[in-house]
């Protein structure tokens, strides 16, 4: 299965510690979409907005992966699973339930989404972007 990580789990290391049999392929942009900090977790999120983009990483995930990130989104409660399409091909995502108003990250978990930037050569200026809704 291809999934979209666009906060914490593009840090590498944090990824293969969750979910063992993960492999990164690429990174991706996932269009008319915008990423955004919420809840009382101050998680990462991303919402519709035409014309934007979230830059993220692909990965190939297996069934028992895609159980532990359940767990850790917290799937169905704080997050829903959301499906798109990539050059033909389903790709799998999270998304809150509950849209609650920006909450700036955690020094700790902006680190770890930082990092994941670094990792997947993302271009930083998106998130720079989404730190100042």
């Amino acid at each position: 299965m291809l999934y979209f990580a666009y906060g914490s789990n593009l840090n590498h290391f944090q990824m293969k510690r969750r979910c063992k049999d993960c492999i990164y392929l690429k990174k991706i942009r996932l269009k008319d979409f915008r990423l955004t900090f919420r809840s009382k977790y101050r998680a990462a999120d991303i919402e519709y907005k035409k014309n934007s983009i979230v830059q993220g990483g692909l990965y190939e995930i297996s069934k028992s992966d895609e159980k532990k990130l359940d767990v850790y989104e917290d799937f169905p409660i704080l997050y829903k699973k959301y499906f798109f399409k990539y050059h033909g091909k389903k790709v799998m995502t999270y998304i809150m339930n509950k849209k609650t108003k920006f909450t700036f990250p955690t020094d700790r978990y902006l680190n770890i989404v930082k990092q994941g930037y670094k990792d997947c050569k993302l271009d930083k200026k998106y998130l720079i972007k989404a730190l100042k809704s």
